[in-house]
């Protein structure tokens, strides 16, 4: 008998390898798990030895009493639940030397390290079982508030299901060894079994349990190592209680073990499977196997039976002050603990006399053998046993194919995050044994006693092994050691900036996100892509980071360098754009109309007097609104006019711009000289007025002068709009494609489209958007589809669209959504991530904090789970809005992937019948055959083998590709 502490233990479980046990209860001020060495309670002579350690370790981060503990079968990790709502699992760190708990004295110094590497947070209530699945697949708890929450054991801290159904306390859990069900039982007197195959019930059990009280603290019931019979923990037959035993087969009920005089609170089964031992010297007789289980109650006392006898092997009686709370068997099969209320821990001991010859790896084989025709032990995956029927061939295709990748990313050449994980997809259909018994499962053996009691000889089914967890799996959440406390177990990662290549550009401008100044977009793209969607430009003109002086370069090395939290961020990007702002070297960069590219070396030489930066202007118009020398009416800054500029507008073909202001006087009145070079062919034209910024693409240039009008020329020089007269002062011009935008300081924005001239946007107040005196406009472009973005400085980004004619937010830095939307496990390899379309460029880095945020984030997952959704569902609606036909089909792939890992039915079914359509026309249809370009019925196409990969929406998939065979034969 081992003493605790004389508070309650509520949880025992021995590890695997049987070198150690752990005990969860209640500790002074807070829940306790603590880890002992088995070595003492095994031999007398170590109870004896000073230099041999009784306790292990102990963990006080639970804020209350621990109701369980529970090891993985791999023996890598220990998870427990408690009363603080919260499951947390550990893993064993490397020995850094003994460490004493806060507050305790140097005797209880831990031997071992254990830290706490994720904590689950969904339940409601207090935890009251853990258990982890065949081959550490999932890991469940179930809770005071009814549910049952299954968890991805190979990815931590996501959550596969919630199982509701149970109407009362739910005290127990248990995995059927095959990996086909988990059983649970509740205070709402009913026994439930729910299939892992689609986590929907399989059988509710209430006949047995309609007499029972809620009197236990517990209810731990047990599946036998065949998998054939499930026994409960309390049941009431004639008003005396009993553990029922459930017959798979039928679920069936005709069978129970009666004997003690309290409610039944543990039932346990050794995880051997035995048979008769044979006396020296007599000759082996053929013997039927048989399983052993042991029993326990709030009567103190505790009872093994053996399914090969009628009564009960062995009953002890008082062992203990209080309730019995849980039994562990080693794995041996001849070591048991106990533990109960009263603090106290016993441990029993029995021998190959007692309990037969437990069945060793080569005889459970060939039992195997004899029923599968070959050893599932030596399978190797358990995706080949999977019997759910595939009735689509094309279905069929898409599983394999799964599996196939799945296969190819787990191999040793590969180097993916996940590469030492094994794959989660490489197994069908929950990973699960499946029903193979149901077709090769023989009748067990069934014999009457003399009394006419049943008795059935268990067979056995192997474990497969699936071979070793890897701490990769653990990588969600960061660590921390086992004596910290609560409140520091989510520090931040250290998340650093990308290298900075030369090509970087940074939008300079009174006010600037950081986040959006070194936008990671930048830093993968050198060279601009022509016929790429225009994204990058600015209210003010760009420095590019070639021409900055080298103390920029090093304020940008510390940025990178040190942990990106808002504050320093800020203050190196006032150091960067301050010293962008002065920079005198010629621009290696130009713009073609929000294009990043690189000035070829070829063709006209610069004037160093054209290079002079455009940005500096703006500190100058802040000055002005500061000493409020200003109109009131100019709400944006201008750029101020130089003696000369030059930029280059497009890359292919290669268009340069040169504007030399003031370059002669002409009756009275200043001529400026606006210059353009075309594939080495030159032209210019003369301006009336000084011109303060220019712009242009491939087909179209734009000009605006100190005088507020506007001209639009050809690429060769046409003048192609009459000079349009501006309200008030440019403060932004942008040209992408055949449009031109502009921007004013009055804070109005309006389009024109020269191939067709008419106006598309007409002087739309930004009044609407610019919420608060010091929200200002910080970036601002044009897509190729004439649609306007303007990014603020307080992080949010509008469009207008023209087609609804009003303002449409499409990011905010500051949206939650965006901080937890969590679905990187939607992100398929064959999508190029579309980092140059608008949408990506004004949500920016944001994407990547997301996903910072929701690594730290504690937020159960059901409210991860309407996030995601939600934050999926506005990048759809934005990516329509910009038109931007790329980044809508990616985001809609990512939104189907989505909607098929949570199994989202009614979504999937909605989204699949738009992209459809009527399948017959008729004159009411409104339904529209594309979007964006995009043919409806091809993106369906696309989204099917998504579909596919869910065996659970075989028959949505049967059904839209049958209506899309349908419509490809008309």
């Amino acid at each position: 008998m081992l003493c605790y502490t004389g508070k309650p233990i509520f949880s025992v479980d021995i590890h695997p390898d049987g070198t150690k046990f752990a005990t969860g209860g209640q500790g002074e001020d807070s829940g306790k798990v603590m880890i002992w060495n088995m070595a003492p309670v095994l031999r007398e002579e170590d109870e004896k030895n000073e230099n041999i350690p009784k306790m292990l370790c102990q963990m006080d981060n639970h804020l209350a009493c621990v109701n369980c503990v529970r090891w993985s079968n791999n023996g890598l990790y220990l998870a427990s639940g408690g009363d603080d709502k919260l499951v947390m699992v550990w893993k064993r760190a490397a020995f850094i030397g003994p460490s004493t708990v806060f507050g305790s004295s140097s005797k209880l110094a831990n031997v071992e390290q254990w830290r706490c590497v994720t904590i689950l947070r969904n339940h409601t209530g207090d935890v009251m079982d853990v258990a982890w699945s065949p081959h550490d697949i999932w890991l469940a708890s179930c809770s005071v508030d009814n549910t049952i929450v299954i968890w991805n054991a190979r990815k931590f801290p996501e959550m596969v299901t919630c199982l509701r159904g149970h109407t009362g306390l739910v005290k127990g859990l248990t995995w059927d060894p095959v990996g086909k069900y988990i059983a649970s039982q509740a205070d709402d007197h009913s026994l439930k079994v729910w299939r892992t195959v689609d986590w929907q019930m399989e059988a509710n059990i209430t006949k047995p349990f309609s007499e029972c009280g809620g009197t236990t603290h517990v209810l731990r019931l047990s599946w036998s190592p065949d998998g054939q019979y499930l026994v409960s923990a309390h049941a009431m037959n004639n008003s005396g209680p009993t553990a029922q035993i459930v017959e798979r087969d039928g679920w069936k009920t005709n069978m129970d073990f009666v004997g003690h005089r309290k409610a039944v609170t543990v039932v346990k089964f050794n995880p051997k499977i035995f048979k008769k031992k044979q006396k020296n010297g007599s000759s082996p007789k053929p013997s039927c196997p048989y399983c052993c289980c042991a029993v326990g109650s709030k009567d103190r006392s505790l009872s093994v039976w053996l399914t090969s006898l009628k009564r009960p092997l062995v009953v002890i009686h008082d062992l203990f002050d209080k309730s019995i709370m849980d039994i562990s068997w080693t794995l041996t099969g001849l070591g048991m603990l106990v533990c109960s209320m009263d603090g106290t821990v016993a441990y029993l001991d029995f021998s190959l006399d007692e309990l037969g010859d437990p069945l060793n790896e080569e005889e459970k084989n060939s039992i195997h053998q004899n029923i599968y025709g070959k050893s599932l032990a030596i399978t190797s995956t358990e995706a080949q046993l999977s019997t759910t029927i595939i009735e689509n061939p094309e279905m069929l295709k898409y599983q394999q194919e799964r599996q196939i990748s799945a296969q190819a990313n787990s191999a040793p050449g590969s180097t993916g995050p996940e590469s030492s994980a094994p794959k989660l997809n490489s197994v069908m259909n929950g990973e699960s044994l499946e029903d193979i018994r149901k077709n090769l499962l023989k009748k067990q053996v069934e014999t009457r006693t003399a009394d006419g009691r049943r008795r059935i000889t268990p067979l056995c089914i192997a474990q497969l092994d699936t071979g070793d967890f890897s701490p990769a799996l653990f990588n969600s959440v960061p660590i921390l050691p086992s004596g910290s406390s609560m409140s520091c177990q989510l520090a931040p990662h250290q998340w650093h900036l990308q290298s900075v290549k030369s090509s970087l550009l940074i939008t300079s401008a009174s006010k600037i996100e950081p986040m959006k100044a070194l936008d990671s977009r930048f830093t993968e793209r050198s060279k601009a892509t022509p016929g790429v969607t225009s994204a990058i430009s600015s209210t003010a003109g760009l420095t590019p980071l070639d021409s900055r002086p080298k103390d920029a370069v090093s304020a940008m090395k510390e940025v990178k360098t040190k942990e990106d939290t808002s504050s320093d961020s800020e203050d190196k990007m006032a150091t960067i754009n301050k010293n962008l702002s002065f920079s005198k070297r010629k621009p290696e960069l130009l713009l073609d109309g929000g294009e990043v590219v690189e000035k070829r070396k070829k063709g006209r030489p610069r004037k160093d007097k054209m290079a002079a930066p455009i940005a500096q202007s703006f500190n100058q118009v802040e000055r002005r609104r500061k000493d409020k020398q200003y109109s009131p009416f100019m709400l944006l800054p201008t750029p101020s006019t130089q003696k000369a500029f030059s930029l280059q507008v497009s890359m292919e073909p290669s268009v340069f711009l040169e504007v030399e202001n003031e370059m002669s006087v002409v009756a009275g009145s200043k001529l400026s000289q606006l210059r353009c070079s075309r594939d080495g062919r030159d032209w210019n034209t003369l301006l009336p007025s000084s011109v303060v910024t220019a712009a242009g693409s491939s087909d179209i240039l734009a000009v605006a002068c100190e005088d507020r009008m506007l001209s639009v020329f050809s690429s060769c020089g046409r003048r192609l709009l009459p000079a349009i007269q501006l309200a008030t002062p440019v403060s932004a011009l942008h040209c992408s494609a055949h449009f031109v935008m502009v921007l004013t300081a009055g804070a109005t924005l309006s389009i024109w489209d020269v191939q067709k001239q008419k106006a598309l946007v007409k002087n739309e107040s930004l009044q609407t958007i610019l919420s608060g005196a010091d929200t200002t406009v910080s970036q601002s472009l044009l897509t190729q589809q004439g649609v306007p973005v303007i990014g603020l400085s307080n992080g949010k980004s509008y469009c207008f669209s023209s087609s609804l004619e009003t303002w449409t937010l499409i990011a905010d830095k500051g949206d939650s959504l965006v901080q937890c939307a969590d679905f990187r496990s939607c992100l398929s390899t064959q999508d190029a991530p579309v980092s140059s379309g608008p949408l990506a460029v004004m949500q920016g880095r944001n994407l990547n904090a997301g996903r910072l945020a929701s690594r730290l984030s504690s937020t159960p997952h059901h409210l991860q789970h309407s996030m995601t959704l939600a934050f999926l569902e506005n990048q759809l609606a934005s990516a329509l809005t910009l038109q931007s036909a790329q980044e809508y089909r990616y985001w809609l792939l990512i939104y189907a992937r989505f909607l098929v890992n949570e199994g989202s039915e009614y979504r999937l079914k909605e989204l699949c019948k738009e992209l459809l359509g009527p399948v017959h026309k008729s004159a009411a249809t409104a339904w529209e055959p594309t979007t964006l370009g995009l043919h409806k019925r091809e993106l369906l196409r696309e989204v099917l083998p998504v579909i596919g990969e869910n065996l659970r929406f075989q028959r949505l998939f049967t059904e839209y590709q049958d209506q899309l065979e349908l419509l490809r034969n008309k």
